[in-house]
């Protein structure tokens, strides 16, 4: 019962133990060799201290024999080991070449993503990452305001965000399908709500999928959509926020271009459906505390409903 409870914490979507790519099975893998040379070294320990409890050794010299062997060469010999297999991997995560590159801005506390493409402009986004399988894709890390921390488990090891500098990391997914991603470094009030969903897809449909995320916004077709989208700019949010092909051009938070397509709201914190939209609207800081985002709870039901609606249509 035990081991079976242990068991289903080895897999899932945020699980370094259920690996989607080679470089996540390669931690994986010394993950499980660390637990077979802790083990190990355990034995040893647990073998001395049986020994001792017996009483007086048949010989000091045998006891001496059994503490020099168990208790300082096995240990060192087992932690060399590890050491040496650990640094045979490292040079696989620097490797330079790369199919994508995307640009990763970690803030307080949710993620700008961005595509640099070699046949036009980068294509912007947030709090969301989709790759193509079998692609190896290099993220290029910084943050503008703390020390934070771009992990996905399932597919590599993390990276530090460290502000003034860049890091990077290379990463190559094997499976489609969709995988978490969290910041692993604490980052303030908000830092266990900064989550994003990784979506690995198949080359053309991935392809299809940034052509799309490059495009403007289409306008509103319905009325409560249109009133909504007058209300956004009325009320200031296109100061923050981004809607390519609108008025809107702010670049303090995230860019709302294609927000109805992506699959969560807040880096992760809710599901994205009308409803959710008006109630983050309306309770920000209630959500997702110390955000930088004002609540808009002044605002009627009927006005937050259409500022939802206008936002679940920009697909």
């Amino acid at each position: 019962m035990v081991a079976a409870l242990l068991a289903t914490g080895c897999d899932g979507p945020q699980s370094a133990l259920a690996p989607a790519s080679l470089d996540a099975a390669r931690v994986a893998e010394l993950f499980w060799w660390m637990v077979a040379g802790s083990a190990a070294i355990w034995l040893a320990v647990i073998t001395i201290g049986l020994y001792a409890a017996r009483g007086r050794p048949r010989s000091e010299r045998a006891g001496r024999r059994l503490i020099l062997v168990a208790g300082a060469l096995l240990p060192t010999l087992v932690l060399g080991a590890l050491l040496i297999y650990g640094l045979r991997l490292m040079p696989s995560a620097h490797d330079q070449e790369a199919d994508l590159r995307i640009e990763v801005v970690g803030e307080q506390w949710w993620w700008r993503v961005r595509y640099l493409r070699d046949d036009g402009g980068p294509v912007e986004l947030a709090n969301e990452v989709r790759l193509p399988r079998g692609a190896r894709a290099e993220f290029i890390l910084s943050s503008p305001d703390v020390i934070h921390a771009f992990w996905i488990p399932s597919l590599g090891g993390k990276r530090d965000m460290i502000p003034g500098r860049i890091t990077r990391l290379v990463l190559r997914p094997d499976r489609v399908g969709e995988y978490r991603g969290a910041c692993a470094e604490y980052c303030g009030g908000s830092h266990a709500l900064m989550a994003f969903p990784v979506v690995v897809m198949e080359p053309a449909e991935f392809d299809a999928w940034l052509r799309a995320q490059a495009a403007p916004a289409r306008a509103p077709g319905e009325e409560p959509a249109r009133r909504g989208q007058a209300l956004f700019l009325a009320n200031g949010c296109g100061g923050c926020h981004s809607v390519r092909g609108t008025e809107a051009d702010g670049v303090i938070g995230p860019d709302l271009t294609h927000v109805g397509s992506r699959l969560s709201l807040g880096a992760g914190v809710l599901p994205n459906e009308p409803a959710e939209f008006a109630r983050w609207l309306a309770h920000t800081e209630r959500i997702k505390p110390e955000v930088r985002m004002p609540a808009y709870s002044m605002l009627a039901r009927e006005e937050l409903d259409a500022i939802a609606a206008y936002l679940e249509g920009l697909q």
